[in-house]
Order: C-alpha cells, then structure tokens, then sequence
C-alpha cells in the first residue's frame, strides 16, 4: 500500500485507489498527482477500510476509486464498509467488465458514479470533479447539519446508514425551495422529524411548522381543520375558526398520514396545491395561502393508485420529491447511535446518570426486529433509563420483548451473578425472571445429550413439542439448534 508523505502544507484533497493489480493503480495514481490530488493506492478491501480510518483525523479520504472485483471481498461490500467508517467520503466504482446491472447496483449501494476500464482521461477527469464537489457538498452539509442543531436542537435525526446519508442531502437540496415533498415510510421511523429539518433549513424557518395527522381526525372535522370555518358553517360552529393551512401562511405544514383522506378531501388538497387557494366551511370567501406543503404517507400511496383509493392526479402532484425514510430493522447500523442519543435525552430528562448499555443489552437491541421502529427504541430506552440503578443498562432493563433477543447466555447475566455471589448486594429481581436462567441450563443440557432431537427432549421433560419450541425461542435456544 503506498501513502505518499503529506507536509503540512499540502491542502491536495486526498483520494485513495483500490485496486489489486498494481499497473492499474498507480497508472491511476499518477494521473491523480497530475490533476492536482494527493493519491495513495491499496490493494484489498480491508487495506482501503483501514487506510480510511488512519486517515480520518489528519488528512481524510476524500474520493475512493475502488474495483469492483477485490481479493478479498468485493467492491460493494468494500463501498458500504467504507460508508459506515466514513460518511464523508464518496465512493466511484472502477471495473474492467461493466454491465448495466452492476452500475444500477453500485449507484443503488450508493457510489458516486461508476467507471469501466480502461479508463478514459477525460472521463475520470469529469467523474474525480463531480465526486469532489459531492464531497464538498456533504462534508458542508455536515458542518451546517452540525450547526442547525445547535440552533434548531435537530440532533434528534441520527444515523449513519448510507440510506439517512442520502436523506440529509435530499433535505438540504429541497429546504430553499418551495416544492412539495412526499415521504413515504412505516408509523415511527421519524417522517415527523425529517419534515421539521426541511422547515428549519428553509428560509420559511421563522415562520410557523404546523402539522396535523390527518388519520387521527375525523373526516366530518378534518376539512374545518385544515380551512377552518365560519360561524354557523355546521352545528356546533359558533364563531369562525382559523384552519391549519391558514395557520401555517408563510410557513409550512406537515400533512402526516395523507393515505387516509377521503376522495373529497384529496380533490380540495389538490386544488390548494395547484391555486394555493380555498374557502373556508360554510363561507363563498376564496382564501390565498403560501405554505409549503410535505406530506407523509405509511403505505404505498401507488397501490392506491392502482386501487382506485386515492386520486392519480393528486399523487402526480405531490410526487414531486420524494423522501423514502427507511425502517430501523433495515439499518442495524443506526441502532448503536440512536440508543446512545435516546439514553442522554432520557438520563437528562430523568435526572438520572446513566452512560450507556452493556455489550449483551446493544446485541439485544440489534437482534430485535423494532417493528415499531425509532419511536418504540426510544419508547425502549426511556422504560429502561427510569427502571435502571446503575449507570449502565442491562438486558433485564429492557422491555421483555427485546430482553428475549439477547444472546444465549446474556439473559438475566446480572441476576445469575447476584445468585452465584452470596457477598454481593442484593437487587430485587422478579422471581420468574430469575427462573429463566436455570430453566434454560436445564433445557440446553437435555438438547445436546439427545443431540438436538427435540421430540426425544420433550418427552424427557414431560413437555409437549409445541411448548418445547416456544420456550427454545423464548431462552434463545433456538439460535442453537443446528
């Protein structure tokens, strides 16, 4: 691997090739010199990974031009091993038998473009300036993310996953402007958050963000809602009232749960999107409004499309940016981070000193499916910050349905210490949790001298298969059985 010397004067961006075959790299690296980088070359996956983490702090990889056939391991594996060391810095694949698959699976894996050899000057002149402007744009769009939550308190977006990497830079492109946006994703992955960020990016930041979950409101009380009404417009209506919309004038408003209006509803939407007008309930007054509309959908808003639920010229219309936030299940990655961030927000609120979680708790956290996603972590965290009397969480802090996904052995790891200790202080702990221990040493030793056989290991414990099964899944057992 060679790392040319870097005095302290040397400001060249400094862009790493990996390549196994040394013709190809250095050619690469000197054409690199050429154009005005400081180039270093390596020759396998784990050699670029460990060349982006050494150079972090004193001179950061700016571009990897990586292969996509590595000795060992490939150039997609190496791209997303590259993303999760190093957010920052943008990737170009670089192979000798292209396809139009491989490019569409490299740019989806999220590289910055995608090159076939050999490579042509000019083309890898083009393609090295527009990954060092990609470059610069995250790397300030980091610094100013940095910024606007310090001012703003956005610190509540966390994650590193390439995925939410690609989240901010669609947020940071569309925040000055004044298209519509439409986020798609499950209930809980923080649609909400990311539509505050777009707000607070927008020169609309000191003007109002009002949102309204269309879902939870009545249809006979959502058009009043968000148009308001005059007195007398229905029974009950006894003086105007100021809608939603009309709140959010200058401003924007977040239409979470848009997939539950009713056909009506969709036609008014779609004409305060086109005219940005309305009339409030029960009044002939056209009403004008400038406010920047995103909107969230938790179901494919095109299956109802096709299901005739909802109308194809409204979905046209708000389909013009899209922002697909992912379900935390789909970026384990993230878990580490957001856990952290929810036990200082917890601690903080509770008063408490709690730092942060066992190994045996994060493997918990990260082997459970989340299908509530971010909201039922934190909803997770803040249970286990206030139960917790150390400032380290355990498995046993956390809800039993995560606790379960702890690795064999973790479970009740502190209960199985202060049993085992009779020095130790005692900690009150539920008796049928305390069970669970031994309960599973019991089953354990009867599954390997019956060499896994299950139905044999039934009979022996005078239990039924079916409740075997359960309490294999139950103890983690099951992740045991060959």
């Amino acid at each position: 691997m060679s790392d040319p010397a870097r005095s302290p004067a040397d400001r060249r961006p400094h862009v790493l090739v990996v390549d196994d075959d040394p013709i190809v790299a250095d050619s690469l690296a000197e054409f690199l010199d050429r154009e005005g980088c400081r180039a270093s070359t390596c020759a396998t996956g784990a050699e670029a990974l460990n060349a982006v983490r050494d150079a972090a702090d004193r001179d950061p990889v700016r571009v990897a031009i990586c292969d996509l056939s590595l000795p060992d391991q490939s150039g997609l594996d190496t791209l997303d091993a590259i993303a999760e060391a190093s957010p920052e810095t943008v990737v170009v694949i670089l192979t000798g038998y292209g396809t139009i698959q491989s490019a569409v699976t490299a740019i989806k894996r999220g590289a910055a473009d995608y090159l076939t050899k050999p490579v042509i000057d000019d083309e890898l002149r083009m393609c090295l300036e527009k990954a060092l402007r990609q470059q610069a744009l995250r790397a300030e769009n980091h610094a100013l993310k940095t910024q606007l939550d310090e001012r703003f308190g956005l610190d509540n977006i966390v994650g590193h996953d390439h995925r939410m990497l690609r989240i901010y830079d669609l947020i940071e492109a569309v925040a000055p402007s004044r298209t519509t946006v439409l986020m798609t994703g499950e209930s809980g992955v923080g649609k909400s958050l990311v539509a505050r960020a777009i707000h607070r990016r927008s020169p609309r930041r000191d003007k109002p963000f009002v949102e309204i979950a269309c879902g939870s409101i009545p249809e006979t009380l959502l058009e009043s809602e968000l148009f308001g009404h005059v007195k007398g417009a229905f029974t009950g209506a006894h003086a105007d009232k100021r809608g939603k919309f009309l709140a959010a004038d200058g401003g924007t408003i977040f239409l979470d749960e848009i997939n539950s209006a009713s056909a009506a509803m969709q036609l008014k939407l779609l004409r305060v999107l086109q005219e940005r007008t309305f009339e409030p309930v029960g009044s002939t007054r056209t009403v004008e409004v400038d406010a920047r509309v995103v909107l969230a959908s938790n179901q494919p808003l095109e299956d109802l499309v096709a299901a005739g639920e909802f109308r194809q010229d409204l979905y046209y219309r708000v389909n013009v940016v899209r922002i697909d936030v992912p379900p935390l299940r789909d970026r384990p990655g993230d878990i580490a981070p957001l856990a952290e961030h929810f036990i200082r927000e917890h601690a903080r609120e509770a008063g408490k000193q709690v730092t942060g979680l066992t190994d045996e708790a994060l493997d918990a956290l990260r082997r459970y499916p989340w299908p509530g996603n971010v909201r039922e972590l934190s909803n997770a965290i803040e249970r286990a910050v206030v139960l917790s009397r150390t400032p380290t969480l355990a498995v046993d802090d956390l809800p039993r349905a995560v606790a379960d996904n702890a690795p064999p052995g973790a479970l009740l790891s502190a209960t199985e210490a202060l049993i085992d200790d009779a020095t130790a202080p005692w900690r009150p702990v539920p008796l049928a949790e305390a069970l669970l221990e031994p309960e599973r040493r019991i089953i354990l030793k009867a599954l390997r001298a019956n060499g896994w056989n299950r139905q044999e290991t039934a009979r022996q414990l005078s239990i039924n298969r079916t409740t075997l099964y359960k309490k294999m899944k139950q103890l983690g057992l099951d992740k045991l059985a060959g």
